[in-house]
């Protein structure tokens, strides 16, 4: 088995074990019934993972709908009527 996959039941009765390889070595792999279950990553790996290439504002004036002309203005009449 390799050093960074974990069976459930070692995990839970190992974590702060599991935390310290995840912190300083690499992302560890908890397996549940012999089928992958969850990966442990550091915070840092974390937010690589997660952060958007771009933000949004650069996303927005990138998109190929960044020339055109919406109306974005507000209907000022009056909503129906109802008979309650």
């Amino acid at each position: 088995m390799k050093t960074n996959t974990w069976q459930l039941q070692d995990a839970k009765s190992k974590f702060s074990m599991l935390v310290e390889k995840a912190l300083h070595h690499e992302p560890q792999f908890v397996t549940r019934h012999g089928s992958d279950a969850v990966v442990i990553v550091s915070f840092e790996d974390y937010k690589k993972i997660t952060k958007p290439k771009t933000d949004l504002v650069t996303f927005l004036q990138n998109s190929p709908l960044a020339g055109i002309d919406l109306d974005i203005s507000r209907s000022k009449d009056f909503p129906r009527e109802i008979d309650l």
